[in-house]
């Protein structure tokens, strides 16, 4: 049985903070940023793009559900990783659990100008309709 269900801006949002960022010297161009995204009990993250960005996502804790472009939704537990190529729309991110916290860092490597330009709207682009 597939997993779908439409984003509910009621539930909790997630925490984000950006641990680092580097330009890559053998990348010119180029700057990596680790994202850690900490989703509370029941969180979710509304649907979002991440423009040019290439990006990993690893669950440090926790089980999150994702659903990328038309793909199934799929359950990545501690230690799952994935991949999202440029222009990847993200229509399912948030905590399997309504009870435990998960959390997640995700691996961003954007064009250094971009992100210089924009900061962090470079990397993640929230539809409009839940800004």
């Amino acid at each position: 049985m597939e997993l779908e269900y439409p984003y509910d801006p009621s539930r909790p949002l997630p925490e984000i903070t950006m641990e680092y960022q580097y330009k890559l010297s053998n990348c010119p161009g180029k700057t990596i940023i680790g994202v850690r995204i900490a989703y509370p009990p029941n969180g979710a993250a509304p649907p979002h793009r991440h423009g040019t960005a290439s990006l990993t996502g690893y669950v440090i804790s926790g089980t999150v559900h994702n659903k990328m472009n038309n793909d199934p939704v799929k359950l990545y537990t501690t230690g799952g990783t994935w991949y999202e190529a440029p222009g990847c729309y993200h229509r399912i991110s948030d905590n399997a659990s309504k009870t435990e916290p998960a959390t997640l860092l995700a691996t961003v490597i954007v064009d250094t100008d971009v992100f210089e330009r924009d900061g962090m709207d470079a990397i993640i682009q929230t539809d409009k309709e839940y800004l």
